[in-house]
């Protein structure tokens, strides 16, 4: 969750760089359009996604230009700085416990539900063949060479990136699938109940939960095939956050809480999501390369990430910020898993300078 670069957001025209089968760029793209931010799409060639990193030492995708010349940078923090200009139809709920429900919402679809999204996307022949070559087409089109080898490489990376070191293997492939099968089940009947997450207008947690269900789950031959089966109301989801936009949000009442029937889902991420961050904060706190964590069942080793223990320490703040009786009603509804959130704020280790870094590709 860091802190978006450059200027106060204004008025004028954005420029949204990244791809049209990008996870976050797809998130960014929906929370502009229902926002009803004018923005112009630059479609990513390795030499945009370098340039782009120069200006903002951060090399992934999307990235925001703003009007004026700055750049805004994680889509986490360019939604903050969105809401809290205030302009457009208001997308964070307003009461404290329901806001921070969102936002928790919104940190682990991001980053909790990125592993099964990436799994289904280069684990499977058929689904990582027709993205390779989408990839090749678009991003690595200003690479020299015939585009099979564009393809071959750009799959074999993917592969090696999203599968090998992010831990999957035999025995934790079962407990992803479980993980996409479990969200689903408890995504249907609240979708099929009301319009969106939280009630009659999107929030954060919708747009997290967008990037993943758009443009990998609903998009990618085989997840999408399960959510055709079995999630039909999560697909329509996907279509209506996409098709609106600020003028059909003017008659829709803010939210003031999140619904019960929500309940599963912080008791998911408690469970999964919370141990995860716990232990990359405490790989990165140890000077260590190696998270290592129980979720979903499993044992998990993966590469240590600043950013996801960042996660989990700007959660603990915002916990922190909550008036008491909002800060009893979101543990009431993570039980156990509220602990996490009651830990230390120790300072991070500060970034060697140097090359722009790398918080995923994020394709």
């Amino acid at each position: 969750m860091a802190a978006a670069q450059g200027p106060a957001v204004s008025g004028g025209v954005h420029v949204l760089h990244g791809l049209k089968l990008s996870y976050f760029t797809g998130k960014l793209e929906a929370y502009l359009r229902v926002k009803g931010v004018p923005f112009r799409f630059v479609e990513m060639d390795t030499a945009d996604f370098r340039a782009c990193a120069r200006a903002t030492q951060i090399a992934q995708m999307p990235q925001l230009e703003t009007p004026d010349g700055g750049w805004l940078t994680d889509t986490t923090a360019i939604i903050r700085r969105f809401e809290d200009a205030g302009a457009g139809p208001r997308l964070r709920p307003i009461a404290p416990a329901a806001a921070f429900i969102s936002l928790l919402l919104e940190d682990a679809f991001d980053e909790w539900l990125w592993r099964p999204a990436l799994y289904y996307r280069w684990a499977f022949v058929e689904d990582a063949r027709l993205m390779s070559r989408q990839i090749a087409r678009t991003l690595l089109r200003d690479v020299p060479g015939p585009f099979w080898l564009r393809d071959l490489a750009i799959r074999a990376r993917q592969r090696r990136e999203f599968l090998a070191r992010d831990g999957v293997t035999r025995e934790t492939a079962p407990a992803i699938e479980r993980l996409y099968g479990e969200v689903l089940s408890v995504l249907e009947p609240v979708l099929a109940s009301r319009p969106f997450l939280l009630g009659p207008r999107p929030c954060e947690a919708d747009f997290g939960l967008f990037g993943s269900m758009f443009r990998h789950f609903a998009s990618d031959p085989t997840p999408g095939a399960l959510i055709r089966e079995t999630a039909p109301a999560v697909l329509a989801w996907t279509a209506r956050l996409w098709s609106i936009g600020p003028h059909d949000l003017s008659g829709a009442a803010d939210i003031v809480e999140a619904p019960a029937d929500l309940d599963p889902l912080p008791a998911l991420v408690a469970r999964d999501h919370l141990p995860e961050l716990t232990g990359h904060l405490n790989a990165v706190l140890a000077g260590q390369d190696v998270a290592c964590f129980q979720a979903c069942g499993v044992a998990w080793r993966v590469p240590a990430s600043p950013y996801r223990a960042e996660c989990l320490l700007a959660l603990r703040r915002a916990f922190a910020a909550l008036p008491d009786e909002a800060r009893s009603d979101v543990a009431t509804r993570l039980g156990v898993g509220v602990k996490t959130l009651e830990g230390d704020l120790p300072s991070l280790p500060e970034r060697r300078p140097g090359r722009p870094r790398n918080r995923h590709l994020r394709a």
